[in-house]
């Protein structure tokens, strides 16, 4: 994504392409069903809670981990194998990601920084910081055209500096832009599929579009399968006005299917089943 150019507000430009109004407005709908349901009134601490370990479980499937929901919720040790730590780094990232909304828009980059050290602690010389030219990163379910360490710095701090200038534009466009600038960038030596997701979170949560996070935008990106995911990330690495729409289309969809996951939920507990 380019920062530059005449437009001060590059984020409002992309709210006004075609279809992305009527995701907006969509994605509205979706989040206001679950909050007004009566269970959130009384239980909404429980359904967040909830929607966490789903979110989580979600996120971690993207990176390879694709485990089922009760065995998330069963285990306690997740340092065995690849898996396990994926599973381990996506519940830490989620719960981290509660801790950070403060200093999100006053620095993104500290934000992000703290997010990879979080859940790439085993790694102690390459955490925390984005990667040096030379490199490598280690993200091999993510098969697109690397940029450089410079490039990858210098879009960062393009990043960052629109999230610190706010701007008009609708929450949902913002947090589509951020999850797609990080994953294609992949600005860390690891993880950053993981840190793009939870940082979507840390903008749909803190901008007040999903305050409670109850709408777990990782469940609805895992719900088409990390083929169907990485394809509507290519519209966005495209840079194309219909590539652009469309990755922000299925960011919409995600967390309606998060909000649709956190109504069911809210419907079992209605029911006494859960």
């Amino acid at each position: 994504m380019s920062t530059t150019g005449a437009n001060a507000d590059p984020l409002a430009a992309l709210g006004a392409l075609p279809g992305v109004a009527e995701s907006v407005e969509s994605v509205r709908k979706a989040v206001d069903r679950v909050y007004g349901h009566r269970i959130m009134r009384r239980r909404s601490n429980e359904i967040t809670s909830e929607a966490a370990l789903r979110g989580a479980r979600g996120s971690a499937a993207l990176s390879g981990a694709d485990w089922a929901l009760e065995e998330v919720r069963r285990r306690s040790d997740f340092g065995g194998g690849d898996e396990a730590r994926a599973v381990g780094a996506a519940l830490r990232l989620t719960a981290e990601a509660g801790q950070l909304l403060s200093i999100w828009r006053q620095s993104p980059l500290r934000v992000l920084a703290r997010l990879h050290l979080v859940a790439a602690a085993d790694n102690a010389d390459q955490v925390g910081r984005p990667r040096q030219p030379g490199e490598p990163v280690d993200e091999p379910l993510v098969e697109l055209p690397l940029p450089d360490a410079e490039e990858a710095h210098g879009r960062l701090d393009g990043l960052a500096a629109l999230v610190m200038a706010g701007g008009s534009a609708p929450a949902l466009v913002t947090a589509a832009v951020v999850h797609g600038e990080i994953l294609a960038l992949r600005p860390f030596t690891s993880h950053n599929g993981l840190v793009a997701r939870a940082a979507e979170r840390i903008v749909l949560v803190g901008s007040g579009l999903d305050p409670k996070s109850v709408c777990p935008a990782e469940v609805g990106h895992a719900e088409p399968g990390r083929a169907g995911y990485l394809a509507a990330l290519d519209g966005y690495v495209s840079g194309t006005p219909e590539g652009m729409a469309a990755w922000i289309a299925h960011c919409s969809r995600a967390v309606a299917l998060g909000a649709r996951e956190s109504t069911a939920v809210c419907e079992a507990l209605q029911r006494g089943a859960a």
